[in-house]
């Protein structure tokens, strides 16, 4: 059972914390007409539970996985999360390049657990 807790909960944790980080990063891009600062501020309290999913993600995780592996991870997560984001909250499906380049990061990430 731990070997599961540790192989698949930082897959999770890093679900979750990339959720976050895209609407703290991206999610403003709706509401442009709104003040800057105000945007920063909004966006550094959502980056917080961001953080509190990616510090346990990669503690967790560490036990099983390299840093750079984790990484590796991370970056996919994070263009498959971006990819559901752009098309459903900013309506701006993405275009047969940016999934050309997408899929070049992925085989990235696919190198680097190649051990």
């Amino acid at each position: 059972m731990p070997l599961l807790y540790d192989r698949f909960l930082p897959l999770l944790l890093l679900l979750g914390s990339n959720i976050f980080m895209t609407f703290a990063w991206y999610g403003h891009l709706r509401y442009k007409s709104a003040p800057l600062a105000l945007v920063i501020v909004a966006s550094w309290g959502i980056a917080f539970f961001e953080y509190t999913l990616q510090v346990p993600a990669n503690r967790i995780g560490s036990a099983v996985y390299s840093a750079p592996q984790l990484k590796g991870m991370q970056e996919v997560i994070t263009l498959l999360v971006f990819a559901w984001f752009s098309a459903w909250y900013l309506g701006e499906p993405l275009k047969w390049n940016h999934w050309a380049g997408f899929a070049l990061i992925a085989v990235a990430a696919w190198l680097i657990f190649m051990d």
